[in-house]
């Protein structure tokens, strides 16, 4: 398809937001401080905001076992008597966030002052709601977007959103100018294709869980459990599930547990699981070690990006679920810049993140502020892909810090208006050079501390003034 790109002209009016989250809300926020469009429409398939934050108590009725490709069905919402449909989310019981509150609020909000250091999954869906309160009338709620189909009229980029309602069933569709995908990444569980995995989950089909199932640890009591995977998710469930669990617990890993972080978990470490023993109800490691009657396998593996409203788009966004193409600085479109993606980055303080990339979008689609040209986007997409290798959308560590504060200054000198992002100073810093211990800390001491003062940790901005950051 012919690409629409024009250098220095947008004509855009009318934008529709998929999702109601952090990333989404953040978005609203800096197109509406901008005062160039007409229309902004979120459309949100919960029945209230939050995003990932909104917690569901029932987990997902839907499993795949493997799952290694984004395209599957669009999973169905829930439908308890109490409450409207709604769409679990990957949120278990007792869970704080890996940050302090500082790095994770939205700029111009803050936290309640007697909200932990590390907030808690209650404090973030509390905050984001009190967050939202202006925008509630520009928000769609119980409406899950069923397609985005491209097509041009009188030269321009047209975007026609089919939506249907989550309580009625009723569909409706409505044009933008553009649409801002703002539909996070945590919905479609990665489970790798593991030898006889398929086999052993349909002869043991409540042996094998993905983290978005995950809850609390109660039904592991006394049960022999393994917990693959190793960054958060999987340290956390594994500290929560070992103290009733048969010991020891399992901690299958592909890249080795730092010590600190082993000794936190008090579990196990054993190599990645090579082959699932189906009569043996048990699992072969890369070691040879092999380990019987397992009661309970929890993969905490990540998620791959899916957006199944975006089935049709040509050519495709997605092939194996690890990277969105097509895309320049992980944000807009190349070809159709008016459709952007938020959010996308892994390994980064989203929240921030979000806020700059906001604050580009209004300005690039009021015309405040130029995109290169298409073959300055193309070049840097190809430079790239040949640099950042599988793990596309992981950024290195460092980068959301350089990226929020060149963004920060980049628009304050250019003196365009709407709303200035945020910009991150030695304090926030500081804060993320010691999230790994205090966070553990935090844990070690109960979850109940209000300041990193109270861990025992205090800026000494002498020490920080020669710092550089971005």
């Amino acid at each position: 398809m012919a690409s629409s790109y024009s250098p220095t002209k947008f004509d855009v009016k009318k934008i529709a937001i998929i999702g109601a989250g952090p990333i989404g809300l953040s978005a609203a926020t800096y197109l509406v401080a901008q005062k160039a469009f007409e229309e902004i429409v979120i459309y949100e398939r919960q029945y209230e905001v939050g995003g990932i934050w909104n917690y569901s108590p029932r987990p997902s009725d839907t499993l795949n076992v493997p799952q290694e490709s984004p395209f599957v069905p669009a999973e169905p919402p829930i439908r308890p008597k109490e409450t409207p449909p709604n769409f679990p989310t990957p949120l278990y019981d007792v869970l704080n966030t890996n940050v302090p509150r500082d790095l994770i609020q939205l700029s111009g909000k803050k936290f309640r002052e007697d909200s932990t250091v590390f907030p808690s999954r209650q404090d973030i869906e509390e905050y984001l709601v009190s967050y939202a309160d202006e925008f509630r009338h520009l928000i769609k709620f119980s409406t899950q977007v069923k397609d985005i189909r491209l097509r041009r009229e009188k030269g321009k980029d047209q975007w026609d959103v089919e939506t249907s309602s989550t309580i009625t069933g009723e569909t409706t569709t409505a044009t933008f100018d553009a649409v801002i995908v703002a539909s996070g990444h945590f919905s479609t569980p990665y489970i790798p294709d593991v030898k006889n995995i398929a086999e052993f989950h349909k002869t043991h089909p409540d042996v094998i869980i993905h983290s978005k199932l995950f809850r609390n640890s109660k039904p592991f009591t006394a049960k022999k459990v393994i917990v693959v995977g190793n960054s958060a998710s999987g340290l956390d469930i594994g500290r929560q599930t070992r103290p009733i669990s048969k010991q020891p617990l399992l901690l299958s890993v592909r890249t080795p547990t730092s010590p600190e972080n082993l000794e936190f978990v008090g579990a196990e470490e054993v190599p990645e699981i090579e082959e699932f023993l189906v009569e043996e109800k048990g699992v072969r490691f890369k070691s040879g070690k092999v380990e019987k009657n397992v009661d309970a396998i929890v993969y905490a593996t990540g998620y791959l990006y899916s957006l199944p409203f975006l089935d049709s788009f040509a050519p495709p966004l997605l092939t194996n679920g690890r990277r969105v193409y097509g895309l320049y600085k992980d944000l807009f479109h190349i070809e159709h810049p008016t459709l952007v993606f938020t959010g996308l980055p892994i390994m980064v303080n989203p929240w921030g993140t979000s806020e700059a990339q906001a604050a580009l979008i209004s300005r690039i689609w009021a015309n405040q502020l130029p995109l290169p040209s298409l073959d300055q986007m193309n070049r840097w997409a190809e430079e790239e892909e040949e640099k950042r290798g599988p793990k596309y959308h992981v950024w290195p560590p460092g980068a959301d810090i350089e990226y929020v504060n060149s963004t920060h200054d980049w628009i304050v000198s250019s003196g365009t208006p709407g709303r200035i992002p945020p910009k991150w100073n030695n304090y926030i810093l500081w804060q993320k050079s010691i999230i790994l211990e205090a966070r553990r800390k935090f844990e070690l001491e109960g979850r109940t501390a209000k300041s990193l003062e109270e861990l025992g940790y205090f800026y000494d901005p002498k020490v920080w003034e020669q710092r550089t950051i971005g």
